[in-house]
């Protein structure tokens, strides 16, 4: 019997969140008016995450079983260093959330995308640039999405404000 490796079983559970939820999404009450149904972007949603999940679950099974990751050291270090990238994750996450009141979701959001990029993938001046690029027009444009597409107010911040020019 072949033995899985984690980022099967991580797909595996993706598909069955999926699934579970997209059956869920049938409890969304429906109006009595002629509208688009309630559960139209729920359900468009989750069709995208079950097959980006399925394309997860091909490229895992293709990769095979995992080989053994080198040892944690013990101690608070050795702690620190084996998770230091969801540490740092978790960190500027909170960091983005306490700073949300002043900056706003958009000068929040690319600072935070960008400083995030940053400390996980590297400081040199080429990769600065890929991850400028990167944030402002990843938060740029899920901002404006949800902005004027959607009609979502999103917190402004008190250093920029769209909406009071």
């Amino acid at each position: 019997m072949a033995r899985l490796n984690r980022d099967t079983v991580v797909a595996i559970i993706l598909l069955v969140a999926c699934g579970v939820f997209f059956w869920a999404s049938f409890d969304i009450r429906q109006p009595d008016y002629g509208v688009l149904m309630p559960s139209t972007w729920p359900r468009v949603i989750l069709g995208a995450l079950t097959l980006l999940s399925f394309i997860f679950l091909v490229q895992s099974l293709k990769a095979g079983p995992d080989e053994p990751g080198p040892e944690r050291a013990p101690g608070l270090k050795g702690f620190i260093g084996y998770w230091r990238n969801p540490l740092i994750c978790f960190a500027m996450f909170f960091a983005f959330l306490i700073t949300l009141p002043v900056l706003g979701m958009l000068i929040g959001g690319v600072c935070f995308v960008f400083l995030l990029l940053t400390l996980l993938g590297g400081w040199a001046p080429k990769q600065l640039v890929v991850h400028a690029v990167v944030a402002i027009v990843a938060i740029g444009s899920m901002w404006s999405l949800f902005t004027f597409g959607l009609g979502v107010m999103l917190p402004v911040g008190e250093i920029f404000n769209p909406f009071a020019l």
